[in-house]
C-alpha cells in the first residue's frame, strides 16, 4: 500500500482552489518549482493525471476533481490535530497570533502589545492586520478582533463592547470650508467612503446622513487610509472616536448626530481554550479592549474634543 505524503496532498488541494501554481505557492509560502513538483510526484505515485492547462491557469481533471474532496478532509483532519495540539499546549513560550483590522492594529494593538511584552516576554505576538474575517478553524490565525458575531459553531465569540465613530474633519479643511452647522451643509463636501460605497452610503441614511453617491469621490476599504486622507484634509471621513482622539488636529462634525456604533468581538477556537499561552493573551486583550471601550464611551459623550491622548 503507497502511503501519501501530506506535503503533496497539500500541495495539490492549495492549486486546486488557487487556479494556479503561483498563487498556490504564494499561499503555501513554498517556491513554485518545489510546489510543480510536489504535484508532479503525486500523479506519478497516484497514476492520474490531476490538472490539465489551460491557457495560464490549471483546470482539475475528471481523476482530479474525484481527488480534491479527499485531499479537502485530510485537510480538515491535519486542521483539526493542530488545534487540539495548540488546546493541550501548557507552554507558555512560542507564537500567537492575531487578526485584526486596520484601524485596530494602528490605534489599539501598540499599547495592548506594549503590555504583552511586559508581562509575557517569552509569546511572540503576530499581528495581521486584515479586514478579511480569518479562518480560525485553520489556525489563520489563534485569535480575532472583529466587528462582527461569529457564525461557526465552532469558534467561540465574546462581545467585549461597542467603540463608537463619528464624522472628523481636519483643521485645514474647516479653514476652507467652514464649520457645517447641519447635515444640509454638507451636501457639497467630499466624503471619503468606505467600500463597497453603495452600502456605506445606505449605513449611513441608517443615521440619518443623507448623502449622495456623487459625493463619495474617494472610496477605499482600508480605514487607516481613510483616516490619513482625512487627517491631510481631503474631505470628511468616519474615523474612531479614540482614533480621532490621538490624532492632533482633527476636528468632530456636527457633534449632536448619533454616533456609528462599532461592535467589539474577541473570537477565538473552542480547541485553543485550553491553551495556556493563547488564553494568557486572550485574557488581556479582553481586559484592554473593555477598558478601552470605557475610554470610547466617555469621548463621545465630549465630541468636540480631538487630539486628546485616549
Amino acid at each position: 500500500m503507497n502511503v501519501v505524503d501530506w506535503n503533496m496532498v497539500r500541495a495539490f488541494r492549495a492549486t486546486a482552489e488557487a487556479g494556479s501554481l503561483s498563487a498556490a505557492s504564494r499561499q503555501l509560502g513554498l517556491s513554485q518549482p518545489t510546489l510543480s513538483r510536489q504535484v508532479a510526484a503525486l500523479e506519478e505515485q497516484l497514476a492520474v493525471t490531476l490538472f490539465e492547462r489551460v491557457g495560464k491557469r490549471l483546470v482539475l481533471t475528471a481523476g482530479g476533481a474525484g481527488m480534491l474532496e479527499h485531499a479537502r478532509q485530510m485537510a480538515a483532519a491535519a486542521d483539526a490535530l493542530a488545534l487540539t495540539a495548540a488546546g493541550q499546549s501548557s507552554d507558555v513560550a512560542g507564537r500567537v497570533s492575531l487578526s485584526v483590522t486596520d484601524a485596530i492594529a494602528t490605534h489599539v494593538m501598540p499599547d495592548i502589545v506594549a503590555r504583552l511584552r511586559e508581562e509575557v516576554p517569552q509569546i511572540t505576538i503576530v499581528v495581521t492586520a486584515t479586514d478579511a474575517l480569518s479562518d480560525l478553524r485553520r489556525r489563520e490565525a489563534d485569535i480575532a478582533i472583529r466587528h462582527v458575531r461569529p457564525t461557526e459553531p465552532e469558534l467561540i465569540g465574546r462581545l467585549i463592547g461597542e467603540l463608537t465613530a463619528h464624522l472628523y474633519a481636519s483643521e485645514s479643511w474647516v479653514a476652507r470650508h467652514g464649520v457645517p452647522q447641519s447635515v444640509a451643509d454638507l451636501r457639497g463636501a467630499t466624503l471619503l467612503a468606505f467600500d463597497p460605497v453603495e452600502r456605506f452610503v445606505a449605513h449611513m441614511e441608517m443615521l440619518g446622513l443623507t448623502f449622495g453617491l456623487e459625493q463619495c469621490r474617494v472610496v477605499s476599504n482600508s480605514a487607516l487610509a481613510l483616516w490619513e486622507m482625512t487627517r491631510r484634509g481631503l474631505g470628511v471621513g468616519v474615523v474612531l472616536d479614540v482614533a480621532a482622539a490621538r490624532t492632533p488636529g482633527l476636528v468632530a462634525l456636527l457633534p449632536d448626530i448619533r454616533r456609528t456604533p462599532v461592535p467589539i468581538w474577541l473570537v477565538t477556537h473552542r480547541e485553543v481554550q485550553t491553551s495556556r499561552r493563547i488564553r494568557l493573551v486572550y485574557d488581556i486583550l479582553a481586559e484592554e479592549l473593555r477598558r478601552l471601550v470605557v475610554v470610547g464611551a466617555a469621548l463621545s459623550e465630549a465630541p468636540g474634543v480631538a487630539g486628546k491622548p485616549a
